[in-house]
């Protein structure tokens, strides 16, 4: 059948008793016909039954013919029925049409009760770059589908300079209702808190948690008398685990005691609770500090909440800590083991009792040579540890995994306070420059550009270390060959024998 025979019949089915024939033949003209055949599908976007209308949407916007579409597509997208307005919305956008009657109908459909055609009408107002009904568009940031508040609120975003789009957002900030209220405080900038602040502590008391959530990050940061007061009140109120972590999280820092009692009924909440055991580790008090040893032994709290209360026993620094944690680094939780780990790195910073030093460096170091858990968290504890010196020597010449020995490498460089001994690691970094894993050549160049720039004395090999360090140079990983370039550079600045 020729395109001529074809048009024919579409032209014939478009008043075919069957609608879906008439819907069928409105999407083949648009496909195939031309602008002479917009006055036909004008026609049938006046039919009685949705499904042809919708069709009609879809072949105007196929044949391409603006001034039509400008006509007919409006009205379509007013439709009593969500299939023709959300077809004539994706043809408007297709199209580019930008007359006033199409941004006017897209602005309309940001209320649709059809999700897919807010979506629709978002992105037709973005393509024009229009804002539309801000009211509307700031109200669908409570929409309940991302697609749809992800949307408005990117399309805020880019407009925010207009007076009229700041000025609704500041609103529902302030007198907004639930997941709006909490997206348009999330949206505003820092500088905007101190306005807020009567409505922010006001917003304690909202009905909805993601509201309370909201409001709490900002006044976590606003220093305003009563803010602290405000927050307690609202933390020994609070009932929505999720509102209480941020409540905790708002109030860590905080030497008192009537918060860190509201605090306690947290402790076994498994969102809550690590928030709840950090904000009892900032009481130093006696109570505080049998609490937190009780939670250390007890295997039911929640892995996270022990795992904070080993950061905080660490941070303490009392003369059982260390003794509370190193049986910890062989729980069963990995939660639990990583905050050990953690607590003995605050330990390790605040500096060990002779007695201690020991044991602890070969708890972190065989940890460490066992590459379980988070293996460069260990590392982190065990900087500054002179006694785990020859043990992670060792680990740098001897592990069979990569990581273990680019993360003993790494300790060894002149930057992590090694012992006197340090002179004789430039050659365990000469011979890591020729290893297999990029970590570990990596950590090799640095180490090795530290040691000569702190003014070590450089390999005796020189010539032979500067190609290998001009073929590190050129390999494809970028912190690889700045590490290289450094070392080059640094090795050249020392004179010649």
């Amino acid at each position: 059948m020729t395109a001529g025979h074809q048009i024919a019949f579409f032209l014939r089915e478009l008043t075919a008793p069957d609608p879906g024939r008439r819907a069928a033949a409105a999407k083949g003209l648009g496909r195939i016909g031309g602008a002479e055949h917009t006055t036909a599908l004008a026609a049938v976007a006046g039919d009685a039954e949705p499904e042809v209308r919708a069709a009609a949407a879809i072949g105007l916007g196929r044949l391409g013919v603006r001034e039509a579409a400008e006509q007919v597509l409006p009205a379509l997208m007013a439709d009593v029925d969500a299939r023709p307005r959300r077809r004539a919305a994706l043809a408007a956008i297709k199209l580019g049409l930008d007359g006033t009657a199409v941004v006017t109908a897209f602005a309309r459909l940001l209320r649709d009760p059809d999700h897919h055609v807010r979506i629709n009408a978002l992105d037709g107002l973005a393509a024009l770059g229009a804002t539309g009904d801000v009211p509307a568009l700031v109200a669908l940031f409570g929409d309940p589908d991302w697609a749809v508040w992800g949307r408005a609120r990117t399309l805020a975003w880019r407009h925010r300079d207009d007076p009229a789009v700041r000025a609704e957002v500041v609103r529902t900030a302030r007198q907004g209702i639930g997941a709006a209220r909490a997206r348009a405080l999330d949206t505003l900038p820092d500088r905007c808190t101190e306005s807020l602040a009567e409505s922010l502590v006001e917003g304690l008391r909202d009905p909805s948690g993601e509201v309370r959530i909201q409001v709490t990050r900002r006044l976590s940061g606003v220093t305003r008398p009563g803010t602290g007061e405000a927050l307690t009140a609202a933390l020994e109120a609070e009932r929505d685990p999720r509102a209480a972590a941020a409540l905790l999280h708002a109030l860590e820092r905080q030497d008192d005691a009537r918060v860190a009692a509201a605090a306690v009924r947290w402790l076994r909440d498994p969102v809550a609770g690590a928030s709840a055991a950090g904000v009892v580790g900032a009481v130093g008090s006696r109570s505080a500090v049998e609490r937190l040893r009780a939670v250390l032994g007890d295997g039911t709290m929640p892995g996270r909440t022990r795992a904070a209360a080993a950061v905080a026993v660490g941070e303490w620094g009392r003369w059982d800590a260390v003794w509370l944690l190193l049986p910890l680094l062989d729980d069963p939780d990995a939660d639990v083991r990583t905050g050990a780990t953690d607590g003995l790195g605050a330990l390790v910073d605040g500096g060990l009792r002779p007695w201690e030093r020991g044991a602890v460096a070969r708890a972190l170091t065989g940890r460490l040579a066992s590459g379980a858990d988070r293996v460069w968290r260990t590392r982190n504890a065990l900087i500054g540890l002179r006694d785990a010196l020859p043990a992670v020597r060792r680990l740098a010449d001897g592990s069979p995994l990569t990581e273990v020995r680019a993360a003993a490498l790494s300790l060894l460089e002149p930057a992590r306070r090694p012992d006197g001994n340090a002179r004789h690691d430039v050659g365990r970094f000469v011979r890591a420059l020729d290893d297999p894993e990029e970590p570990v050549r990596y950590h090799a160049a640095l180490g090795l550009g530290e040691w000569i720039e702190a003014g070590g004395e450089p390999p005796r090999d020189r010539e032979r270390v500067r190609g290998r360090l001009w073929a590190l140079a050129s390999e494809t990983s970028p912190r690889l060959r700045h590490a290289a370039e450094t070392a080059l550079r640094a090795l050249d600045a020392v004179p010649g024998e």
